[in-house]
């Protein structure tokens, strides 16, 4: 006897009619906000089945104490992201990962060169967005303050070089008048926001930063708010 054919209906179907409808939606000015955002900090984009011609997913992962900023990443990308955030034991974090789309190919031909992540030829309509700007910091950012006060902000850009890093200090003093610096950090570089350019900072960003991220404003930020309020 011959081998059974199964229906071509009844075979196990890859991906729902649902989800190769969602494949030509288009990204609202939000979404794209916090995706560029995330791709200049712990974002990645990569191959959906490596070796294949079809299109990237996005995905990043935070620390599980990040589970509020992640699970806000998660909803704002909705409805490209089809399956639940993941935990991954090792490292104690949690994954966040969207479907396969058109337009994560074209910024995988934006934000990386020979595999490796660079700084987009977009930075400047980019570092425009407080949005973006902000979900940046929230990746990548931290406050600098002792016992003895508040001395500025860190963006850990340590995965960009030197020459890309002068280029995104400049930038933020031409668009917004923020004074910045380049600091090493274990043989690299990264970003500084000098004191006196912290307020601005803030004031360009802290709208867009979530309640669970706020510690990274430090005091200035809690002072900030009790003036606005």
């Amino acid at each position: 006897m011959g081998a059974k054919v199964i229906p071509r209906e009844s075979k196990r179907i890859t991906y729902s009619s649902e989800i190769r409808a969602l494949k030509l939606v288009a990204f609202t000015a939000e979404q794209l906000s916090i995706v560029n955002g995330s791709l200049l900090g712990d974002g990645c984009l990569y191959e959906a089945w490596p070796g294949s011609s079809k299109n990237y997913t996005f995905a990043k992962m935070h620390s599980i104490k990040q589970e509020a900023y992640i699970e806000w990443v998660h909803d704002k990308l909705k409805p490209f992201t089809r399956t639940p955030i993941k935990p991954y034991a090792p490292t104690q974090s949690l994954r966040l990962r969207t479907i396969s789309h058109a337009t994560f190919t074209e910024l995988r031909s934006v934000f990386y060169h020979d595999g490796k992540k660079v700084l987009p030829e977009t930075i400047a309509e980019i570092i425009k967005d407080p949005l973006a700007v902000a979900v940046w910091f929230m990746d990548d950012g931290n406050v600098v303050q002792d016992k003895n006060g508040t001395h500025g902000y860190h963006i850990n850009t340590q995965s960009f070089d030197e020459k890309e890093q002068r280029k995104i200090a400049h930038l933020f003093a031409e668009i917004w008048g923020i004074d910045c610096t380049l600091q090493r950090n274990k043989g690299k570089f990264r970003i500084f926001v000098r004191k006196h350019s912290m307020e601005h900072f803030l004031m360009l960003i802290q709208l867009h930063i979530i309640p669970s991220m706020q510690y990274k404003l430090g005091h200035i930020g809690d002072s900030l708010r009790t003036r606005r309020d």
